[in-house]
């Protein structure tokens, strides 16, 4: 055993928490709090701590929020609640059981004490909120009707940091030890229940946060406790594991090509390990990936992809230069578009925009890929976003970019296109056919064409119309050049299914019963009940799913009486 867990025995600890990403810390910082000794382990180092999370744009969802009133958004319960059903389209009469008792009881946090919660911990927003998932087009169907997407003013680092630290405070006063570089492989269960884990300890390791570390086994680890929190994540970094869960009747074809959007570790295996030892796992086919995925020119971690999350007005084609059908926007329907894609026999499609469109409404997912907000600096952000020209980290892309053409002309661009195409082949005089028709509908302020309909009503909220949607312009217009390309890829990222558990995040066996002992919070355990979200996210609601699945772990938890 090693020293960093040397002593940590049968009565050692109230709870073992496998996984120290957000859910994790979450339910170690409430376990602390009602003055329970935890031992967290993790098949990282410290350098890891706060997991996937810390490289999150930090977006969470609120409902009716003061953000939101400020804008002059009217947002209620009631409304948050029907997109959010007719997001998930639960149809499963077992197996949605517990989702969508976990998504009434999400949206209620979301629309009350969630704000207060982390206001009280030390976090703040940023001003303007985001408008994510707009939708698939019906008021009862998929997608946001306000702006709900509430940017954290530090992003991903500092939702870890509001957690981190006061387990960092518990880890002083003896009430939190650190098992890292132990990689769990059994729960171990007595008389029905679990009461500690066994794995492998891993040799130390001094990688950079992300990057990925080495598996060379140095012996054996067991640790017990009343109450184990399994808090591991998902499947996303385990691309044989997501085309074996693919759902091809829903989605099409699993991509032949895609790239990470997490990092090395967020492999899947407690999924697994947990289902051989009792637990029930829900909603295996649903899944949360992305595709408008490009290949980071500077990575991290193996296949970094980075996620563009993008404003309305960029052409959207697939790979032969035929405009996706409507309501396949970017930034409105995930699910719908990537079905749209791989219907074409294709894993990658293309935005095809101009140089002011992408000045205005390309953002970058990630802490990384927003330093001005990541780093709190209010002058360097009101510069970035408000000043002309592109952000740093986008022009970056564009001079290195593997997935980016830029060029003066339509026939250069074409060329361009062409010659990094996976198969595809576009064709000069169609795409200046399709771009002209797109270009005749800017010269009134009404149109027939669905997605400059959608780019009007983006511009009549300001928040849009300030920071996010680029007014209306042709984009043969030289002036608003040059034109660029950029080939999407499918970028993997979320685990919608998982875990089966009951209110309490206590994990449920598959005859309906709970697990005594076991409990499982974010991303294994769906982000709450074994896939909160249904089919469809409506974003800034992964980060919340750990928060809220994680407080309620462990709450429940701490609430047992001491052995």
């Amino acid at each position: 055993m090693s020293a960093q867990v040397d002593g940590a025995g049968k009565n050692a600890a109230d709870a073992i928490v496998v996984g120290g990403g957000l859910a994790g810390l979450v339910a170690t910082y409430e376990l602390t709090q009602a003055g329970r000794k935890v031992i967290v382990v993790d098949q990282e180092n410290r350098a890891n701590l706060g997991g996937q999370a810390f490289w999150s744009l930090g977006g969470l969802f609120l409902v009716d929020s003061p953000e939101q009133r400020r804008m002059g958004i009217k947002d209620s319960p009631d409304l948050a609640l029907q997109d959010w059903m007719g997001s998930a389209g639960f149809d499963r009469e077992d197996e949605d059981y517990w989702p969508r008792q976990w998504a009434r009881a999400y949206v209620e946090f979301a629309s009350t004490i969630k704000r207060q919660y982390l206001h009280d911990l030390g976090l703040r927003f940023t001003p303007v909120v985001g408008w994510a998932e707009r939708g698939g087009g019906f008021a009862d169907g998929h997608g946001n009707s306000v702006p709900r997407f509430h940017l954290t003013w530090g992003t991903g680092p500092e939702v870890v940091r509001v957690f981190a630290e006061p387990v960092l405070e518990a880890e002083k006063r003896g009430l939190v030890t650190f098992a890292f570089r132990h990689r769990v492989d059994e729960l171990i269960t007595e008389d029905g229940a679990v009461v500690g884990v066994r794995g492998r300890e891993l040799e130390p390791s001094t990688t950079e946060r992300g990057v990925p570390s080495s598996r060379v086994e140095t012996g054996d680890f067991e640790l017990r406790a009343p109450a184990v929190i399994v808090t591991s994540g998902g499947i996303g970094h385990n691309h044989d594991l997501v085309r074996e869960n693919w759902p091809v009747d829903r989605l099409g074809p699993a991509p032949k090509f895609m790239i990470a959007g997490v990092p090395d570790y967020v492999d899947g295996r407690m999924l697994a390990i947990t289902e051989a030892a009792g637990g029930n796992i829900v909603n295996r086919d649903r899944m949360w990936h992305y595709t408008e995925g490009i290949q980071n020119w500077d990575p991290i971690w193996s296949d970094h992809a980075i996620r563009i999350i993008p404003g309305p007005s960029s052409l959207w084609l697939d790979a032969d230069g035929n405009r996706l059908p409507a309501p396949n926007f970017p930034g409105f329907d995930t699910n719908a578009s990537m079905k749209a894609i791989l219907d074409t026999g294709y894993d990658y499609s293309w935005f095809v925009l101009t140089k002011s469109i992408i000045e205005k409404e390309f953002a970058l997912s990630g802490s990384e890929q927003n330093p001005d907000i990541t780093e709190k600096s209010l002058r360097t952000a009101a510069k970035s976003r408000l000043a002309k020209g592109m952000p740093g980290p986008v022009a970056a892309f564009t001079e290195h970019g593997v997935d980016f053409v830029v060029r003066d002309n339509l026939a250069e661009l074409v060329e361009g296109m062409n010659e990094i195409g996976r198969g595809g082949h576009i064709d000069l005089q169609s795409l200046e056919r399709i771009i002209s028709a797109r270009d005749s509908q800017i010269d009134n302020s009404y149109t027939k064409d669905a997605q400059m309909m959608a780019i009007h009503n983006a511009r009549s909220f300001i928040g849009d119309k300030i920071v996010r949607v680029a007014k209306p312009h042709k984009l043969l217009d030289p002036a608003q050049g040059p034109l660029i390309a950029v080939r999407l890829n499918i970028l993997t990222r979320k685990t919608l299914g998982g875990l089966e558990t009951n209110l309490d995040s206590q994990v449920m066996h598959p005859d309906g019963t709970a697990f005594d002992g076991l409990y499982a919070a974010g991303e294994v355990a769906g982000f709450g009940g074994g896939g909160v979200h249904g089919y469809n996210a409506l974003e800034g609601t992964f980060l919340g799913g750990c928060i809220f699945s994680g407080r309620a772990a462990g709450r429940a938890v701490a609430r047992q009486k001491r052995a």
